[in-house]
């Protein structure tokens, strides 16, 4: 059948039952009984018919539906190119970090107890296409930086690297300079005890950094660096501090006592009138052996006042090992440091309380051991003795005068002496790759009361 013959039915059929049932109840009950019964059953056959009537009406609508051509969906913009990764941040950038926090307890003067956040530091990086990189670091010291704490804020790194080919690179900007084991790699899982060691510290200043450009190559096992950075400014020399009072070794390099560490520029307005020159040399070819040395010089800014003085050259040179025989971890190094024309500075300030030394060196060895190791857990105790004279030999000190700070500060405790020996025994447990908990006790031998309990956390990702 078509379909205005089917939609006719069931209003035909819903007539009829309509014209039945409104049929007088008095004429229906005036038929007989088996008439009423047949019509009855009459009633019933035509509800049945217009049920299914209905049914395979609602049927062939379905198919209609079904048949008819859907309307064209409209058609979507092409998608913009992604600039972003599913994280939300180009997968071209890169985020990492590390801090510290020291707990130092001088056992001959419980007073100087402190707990420090000594460090926070953040990079970021960023990848400029596929063979240069941008990287940089910031750093906030004892937590808090402002002109009236002690805390300070820097720019540790920012520098732009490219790759060449045949192991070849070079960067420029402010990078930190390739010597010993410790100033490109300071992060506190990566050396042992709590707090860095003196030799990396104050013959070393850690952490070296200097602006300028460096070339570097790899080639059967061998690293090498070359580089032309700013140098030193001894206009940096406190001669005569005011009042060098007593500190725990935390603060040791604050003192005055380590002519680089008070004399490097950071590529804060540097004088750049001289540049310096610097190489590296590494070998790793053996698996777990690491043996190199490195070489910087440059004439060094000199004071404005007095004028006339001779242009000093600085050079510090370092020679360095490390070597990890299974569980075992084994570390040397020596560094010294040499400034010409000291005597001339001397003379100018004849009688000065911290007179600029000409030489000064370091060295310290360092033996640790992985007693326990659970995956990225591990607990390995060490021992490292040290020595550092940051006042080796000078020139052009007058008659009379010692070459060693004498006498007390205003707090009535000695002056801290220039040179020292210190023996640390301590432990680094690893709780895994990102998480280190520190312990260790240094020993003083002539700053007696720089001796200390020191408790330390590390993070690094």
């Amino acid at each position: 059948m078509n379909t205005m013959r089917l939609t006719t039915v069931p209003a035909t059929l819903a007539c009829a039952l309509a014209a039945l049932a409104a049929a007088p109840a008095a004429r229906a009950a005036d038929l007989p009984p088996d008439a009423q019964q047949k019509l009855e059953q009459q009633i019933q056959q035509l509800q049945q018919q217009l049920d299914s009537v209905r049914q395979a009406l609602q049927e062939l609508r379905s198919q209609r539906a079904a048949a008819a051509p859907a309307p064209a969906a409209p058609t979507p913009a092409p998608a913009p190119a992604p600039q972003v990764a599913a994280s939300g941040l180009s997968p071209d950038l890169s985020l990492w970090g590390y801090g510290e926090i020291y707990y130092t307890h001088p056992t001959h003067d419980p007073a100087l107890t402190r707990f420090d956040l000594a460090r926070a530091v953040f990079g970021i990086g960023y990848q400029l296409d596929e063979r240069t990189s941008f990287n940089s670091e910031f750093e906030v010291e004892h937590a808090v930086a402002s002109a009236s704490d002690q805390g300070e804020f820097e720019v540790e790194q920012f520098y732009v690297d490219h790759q060449f080919d045949h192991g070849l690179s070079a960067k420029g900007g402010l990078f930190l300079m390739p010597f010993g084991l410790l100033n490109e790699h300071h992060e506190p899982n990566a050396y042992y005890g709590v707090q860095r060691n003196f030799v990396e510290t104050l013959v070393v200043p850690s952490t070296w950094r200097e602006g300028g450009a460096e070339l570097q190559g790899t080639a059967s096992g061998w690293t090498w660096d070359l580089g032309l950075t700013t140098g030193f400014n001894l206009a940096g020399w406190n001669a005569n501090p005011e009042d060098p009072q007593y500190r725990s070794a935390l603060e040791l390099e604050d003192n005055g006592v380590a002519p680089l560490q008070a004399t490097h520029q950071e590529l804060q307005l540097a004088d750049a009138s001289h540049l310096a020159q610097f190489a590296a040399l590494n070998y790793t070819g053996i698996p777990g052996l690491r043996v190199g040395g490195a070489l910087f010089t440059g004439e060094a800014a000199m004071p404005q006042v007095p004028a006339g003085l001779p242009r000093a050259r600085t050079t510090l040179w370092e020679l360095h090992t490390r070597w990890t025989p299974g569980a075992a971890d084994l570390q040397a190094v020596f560094a010294r440091g040499t400034i010409s024309h000291t005597a001339a500075y001397n003379e100018a300030n004849a009688g000065a309380a911290n007179p600029l030394p000409s030489s000064f060196l370091g060295y310290y060895a360092q033996a640790a051991y992985t007693v326990w190791q659970d995956g990225a857990a591990s607990l390995s105790p060490f021992v490292r003795w040290e020595h550092f004279d940051m006042g080796a030999s000078y020139a052009g000190i007058a008659p009379g005068f010692s070459t060693v700070p004498a006498g007390l500060a205003a707090d009535g405790k000695p002056w801290p002496q220039p040179r020292d020996r210190v023996t640390t025994l301590g432990a680094n447990y690893n709780v895994n790759d990102h998480l280190v908990l520190k312990a260790d006790y240094q020993h003083f031998d002539v700053n007696t009361d720089f001796s200390r309990v020191d408790l330390g956390l590390g993070v690094s990702f």
